[in-house]
């Protein structure tokens, strides 16, 4: 079994992959010319799905939790200093709630669309640090919720930050030397979600899986836009299709179009814990984009793992 820092590592490190690869495919649509611009490349920059997992991950380090004001500071001040990560209008908005209005960031999230808030799947593409670093807590429901409460108040997109980070939990805690236990996996997933919307949602996942149906028409079925509930279950389909390649499951999440960069930091982010940082192809993880400096916080996230009750 791959030991728990190289999960660690893997996952994070997997998911921002995903996430610079994925954009890439938004030109190169195809494997052969998608392959042959990675080849090409120097580095394979990162968006703002990257800079907010960070982001998160620098909050946990810093106070050993999760502190939805802190972590909202934080994702405010490396939005300032890097804003053309890629940002859609939500988070600088949000941002400007918080300075004109003087709310916190919990208050101000739920203020967003019409006091809904936001079923997006901003709050699943960054949260698999909290996955991995709690992989063992009884409440990392209530982990994650929180640290997705911090932009995206909508219960369903709470679900999907939630349920995301639970396959990130449930992968790290899976030998995949192993045969991979794909109803159990699912099943748990099934049984952790708590909108109906998600639900239904996991319920598909597991009938694709089950009936074997294609990755394209899987994908039209489950949704690839930037709704979490259209969007975090085909990145799950993709790993559960895919569980023991990193590259298939890459390939699987981005070439089928939609949000790629997101669908591939989330399918990634899980395949990674699974098959840990040896799984990933030595010339890719070299290009990353800080590459050292993103493992550096998966090493900590660790040591607080290994903390934690």
């Amino acid at each position: 079994m791959a030991d728990l820092q190289s999960k660690y590592l893997g996952s994070m490190v997997a998911s921002a992959l995903g996430d610079a690869i994925g954009e890439l495919a938004f030109r190169c649509r195809d494997k052969e010319s998608l392959c042959r611009r990675i080849d090409q490349m120097k580095e394979l920059s990162y968006t703002d799905d990257t800079a907010m997992s960070i982001g998160l991950a620098e909050s946990i380090i810093e106070k050993g939790h999760i502190d939805p004001q802190a972590l909202g500071e934080r994702f405010r001040n490396n939005f300032r200093r890097e804003p053309w990560r890629g940002y859609g209008p939500g988070p600088p908005f949000l941002f400007s709630i918080v300075e004109r209005r003087g709310m916190s960031y919990l208050e101000a999230a739920k203020s967003l669309f019409e006091g809904k808030g936001s079923l997006g799947n901003g709050a699943a593409m960054r949260v698999s640090p909290v996955g991995f670093t709690f992989h063992n807590s009884h409440d990392l429901y209530e982990k994650a919720s929180l640290s997705a409460s911090v932009t995206h108040a909508h219960p369903v997109g709470i679900d999907g930050a939630a349920l995301q980070a639970k396959a990130v939990s449930l992968a790290i805690n899976l030998d995949p030397g192993e045969p991979f236990p794909d109803s159990e996996f699912i099943t748990q997933l099934v049984d952790f979600a708590r909108t109906p919307e998600m639900k239904e949602r996991m319920f598909q996942v597991q009938k694709l899986i089950s009936t074997e149906l294609s990755p394209e028409k899987a994908s039209e079925c489950l949704g690839r836009s930037v709704e979490v509930q259209n969007s975090m279950p085909f990145a799950l389909y993709s790993f559960l299709h895919c569980p023991r390649s990193f590259e298939d499951c890459l390939f699987c999440a981005i070439l089928n179009g939609g949000d790629r960069d997101t669908l591939g930091a989330m399918a990634c982010a899980v395949s990674g814990a699974y098959l840990g940082i040896e799984s990933m192809p030595q010339g890719w993880r070299a290009k990353l984009e800080n590459r050292s400096y993103i493992e550096s916080l998966a090493k900590s996230l660790a040591a607080i793992s290994e903390q934690t009750p």
